[in-house]
């Protein structure tokens, strides 16, 4: 299996600036690609999970990292489509091959739902190249897969929530029963555990696996929140995107602590409930993003995976509000812990 480190970038996206160096990973037997560099004007597709731009947590992140780019990239030019609650399959696929029928080069999938999708158009379309965040198993020699350690980030999450909990009972409220949420709760339930072996922890999903729904259903997470609240937790984790409004709502009805996910929350929730968020657990889509376009336009772009972790800083968390402060040094010990190895954190 060969790894490639890629030069480390800058990007400052409505947080502290971050530096992070990609890690290229081919699979086992094949060297990593390089798709057919582009010339010219830089036209990028990009399409978004359900909530879009605008749902302050996931599809921001990603909007983000286009921002970014085109600010200091020249040249770029970008298509914005984002999918519909409740949307069959296959408009994803009609929406990603309409790009590329287009001409749009590279188009970037946030999402693992567009996985079956680029699947499909990716082999048709060879000379076009494709990025999707979070799903590992599509593959092509124009694919490359942007890819975040969430379970390490999400240990951090857990060990925040033991330590701020004066009950010993805390949650989690995730968008749907995926692998790629399953991977916030496992982490989270280790950091917990971490920190107070003997905690309770509530776990309640939104969907079924293959739903998305519950990633756009805010009153659906703030009655599982409320539940939670009702029943002693004083801290609960959303892991469920525009949804994660509605456990903000229900913290700050029962007057307990809420963490955001992806995004510094903190910053871009209601106002009226900002107040509630501890922490937020960010992943580093803008500079994924911004990373793979600015490899597009100087050629250095690859296919395979690339993963971005605490080493590398793109998965962390946020001091917005001052709530953890008096913790921070026992994260950052934590944090360093994980990143040596002396803590061991399964992605499930």
């Amino acid at each position: 299996m060969e790894v490639r480190l890629r030069a480390f970038r800058t990007v400052m996206a409505g947080a502290v600036a971050v530096s992070v160096a990609m890690t290229a990973v081919a699979g086992c037997g094949g060297a990593v690609e390089t798709a057919t560099p582009h010339t010219g004007r830089l036209r990028v597709g990009l399409v978004y999970d359900i909530g879009g731009r605008g749902d302050k947590s996931y599809n921001d992140a990603a909007a983000a990292g286009v921002d970014e780019a085109k600010r200091n990239l020249t040249g770029l030019r970008v298509r914005e489509v984002a999918a519909a609650p409740g949307e069959p399959a296959v408009r994803k696929l009609e929406r990603v091959r309409a790009l590329a029928e287009a001409g749009y080069n590279p188009i970037i999938a946030v999402g693992y739902s567009y996985a079956p999708a680029l699947a499909r158009i990716a082999p048709k379309f060879p000379r076009t190249r494709f990025a999707i965040v979070d799903e590992p198993t599509v593959s092509g020699p124009n694919i490359t897969n942007l890819l975040f350690a969430e379970e390490q980030g999400s240990f951090l999450m857990g060990a925040v929530a033991a330590m701020k909990s004066r009950t010993g009972d805390v949650g989690l409220v995730g968008g749907n029963r995926s692998p790629l949420v399953r991977k916030f709760e496992v982490g989270y339930v280790q950091g917990v555990k971490h920190v107070n072996p003997r905690a309770r922890i509530r776990i309640a999903y939104l969907t079924s696996p293959r739903d998305l729904s519950g990633f756009d259903r805010p009153d659906k997470a703030r009655k599982a929140a409320r539940r939670m609240y009702r029943a002693g937790a004083d801290v609960v984790y959303q892991v469920a995107g525009a949804s994660g409004a509605g456990v903000f709502q229900a913290a700050d009805m029962a007057g307990a602590w809420a963490i955001g996910v992806d995004y510094d929350q903190a910053k871009s929730a209601d106002p009226a409930v900002r107040h509630v968020i501890l922490t937020s657990m960010i992943k580093r889509i803008d500079v994924a993003v911004y990373d793979y376009l600015a490899g597009v336009v100087d050629h250095t772009v690859t296919s395979g995976r690339v993963v971005y972790d605490l080493k590398l800083g793109g998965v962390d968390y946020t001091l917005t509000g001052g709530h953890i402060t008096d913790i921070q040094p026992r994260l950052e010990e934590l944090k360093q812990e994980i990143i040596h190895g002396r803590v061991k954190v399964s992605p499930g």
